[in-house]
């Protein structure tokens, strides 16, 4: 008979992976990003977060190194996911909310085009940085991301402390504390 926690490791496989289907099956011109397996993700917290340079959406270059020393909550998410569009406002309150005290909300879309972008920007304005990732190689390769939202949260040293899957409310009293108590 099977321990406990290699049968709870295999039931949560099988849910990630039918999860992660529908990103997958939306991204078929994406050959050279393979989805990582969802368990390589829980690798990258307590590690330092893996540097990049992608384009905002008005075609400028950002580096990730632009941000050190601040705290970062890192969101991968795409405009065709209900979820993600839902929490884009609670992730621009904590922006508002923090932004002059260390803190910044980076965001990196999936989409395949940054018009579905700048128009779900139009639509729901934000004033954090979005940064677009169409061959998805920051994504897969450097995050393992397997589904969106997901969202890594990043202290001042550059060290990820933990990863979030799904949509969250980010102006939770808990959750703003904790951001405070990290700038």
């Amino acid at each position: 008979m099977e321990d406990r926690t290699q049968m709870m490791k295999k039931i949560i496989f099988a849910a990630v992976l039918a999860l992660s289907l529908c990103s997958v099956l939306r991204f078929p011109g994406v050959a050279s990003a393979a989805p990582p397996s969802p368990f390589a993700i829980d690798k990258i917290p307590g590690r330092k977060a893996p540097g990049f340079s992608l384009q905002d959406i008005n075609g400028a270059t950002v580096s990730f190194s632009s941000y050190n020393g601040k705290v970062i909550l890192l969101n991968f998410w795409a405009a065709w996911c209900p979820p993600c569009r839902n929490e884009a406002p609670s992730l621009e309150k904590l922006n508002q909310l923090l932004k002059n005290k260390g803190f910044v909300v980076l965001t990196i879309s999936l989409d395949r085009s940054v018009a579905s972008v700048k128009d779900f920007v139009r639509s729901t304005p934000v004033s954090f940085p979005i940064l677009f990732d169409k061959k998805q190689k920051v994504t897969r390769s450097l995050y393992k991301v397997f589904t969106v939202p997901t969202t890594f949260l990043i202290n001042k040293k550059g060290i990820v402390i933990e990863k979030y899957f799904g949509e969250q409310d980010w102006t939770t009293p808990e959750f703003v504390k904790k951001m405070e108590s990290l700038l």
